[in-house]
């Protein structure tokens, strides 16, 4: 039985997608506590922006939210929302992490509505926030969910982040800057990218644990498969007590420890 628990797995995993010397748009949850592992671990000069307007902070505990005074900690500079989005606009901000409740083969995502009628959903959502800002001005976008078919899904009741529309060029039609859009996928199961002709969502890695047809079996459309996909390795022991007794002991993003750990 695994020494760690789901969110601890994706803090883990994408932390492992930041890299040093990098530009990142951090917002809450899993995100933010990857933002830190990372700085911590392998990536220390990774330059992080907050919608609330700190740039370039060096995080030494966990914040409440991406606008607590703690995302400020030694910062490079503190400006306001609107700077921080003319500084993605200017091409300064290279990638952005995003979430949703339901996401498409080409990446588009939906944190808005759950229904067929916008005036009287299923459910209705947190809406956008920064995420539209965010993926469409980030140059690459990195999606972090729970991999499951009803997330996973043929065609989102509503595009709150567009991703890249109906594929092939349609997102550079649309007026969107060139060669900007999903970059990766990160889940409980596996990362996926995007095909670089197509668009389509593709399998790149499979989680420790996760398995192709059970990767098959919880996504709501055809996902293009290589031959080949490697299997990444689970959290380290080092990263693991990191997050529990430094970076969020109280388990506020990673949750309780799992038994025996």
């Amino acid at each position: 039985m695994p020494n760690y628990n789901q969110p601890e797995l994706l803090a883990s995993v994408s932390a492992r997608f930041i890299e040093n010397g990098h530009s990142y748009f951090i917002g809450s949850g899993i995100p933010l506590i990857s933002a830190l592992l990372a700085q911590r671990t392998h990536a220390p000069r990774a330059v992080l922006f907050f919608e609330a307007g700190s740039i370039g902070p060096i995080l030494s505990e966990l914040p409440i939210s991406i606008a607590d005074s703690k995302t400020m900690t030694r910062a490079t500079a503190l400006q306001s929302m609107c700077d921080i989005f003319e500084l993605a606009t200017l091409g300064h901000v290279e990638f952005g992490f995003l979430g949703g409740a339901q996401i498409d083969r080409y990446g588009n995502l939906n944190a808005t509505m759950i229904g067929r009628d916008y005036d009287q959903p299923q459910v209705r959502l947190p809406g956008s926030g920064g995420a539209c800002d965010v993926g469409s001005l980030c140059r690459k976008t990195m999606i972090v969910m729970i991999h499951e078919k009803r997330r996973f899904v043929e065609q989102v009741d509503f595009i709150t982040t567009p991703g890249y529309l109906h594929g092939f060029q349609s997102r550079s039609d649309a007026g969107f800057i060139k060669d900007t859009g999903p970059y990766r996928v990160i889940t409980n199961l596996a990362v996926m990218d995007f095909e670089a002709e197509s668009k389509r969502m593709r399998l790149l890695h499979l989680l420790p644990g996760s398995t192709v047809d059970l990767v098959v079996e919880n996504t709501g459309f055809e996902l293009l498969i290589p031959d080949q996909i490697e299997t990444l390795a689970p959290p380290t022991d080092a990263e693991l007590l990191l997050l529990r007794t430094e970076l969020d002991p109280e388990g506020l993003i990673i949750g309780r420890k799992v038994v025996g750990s």
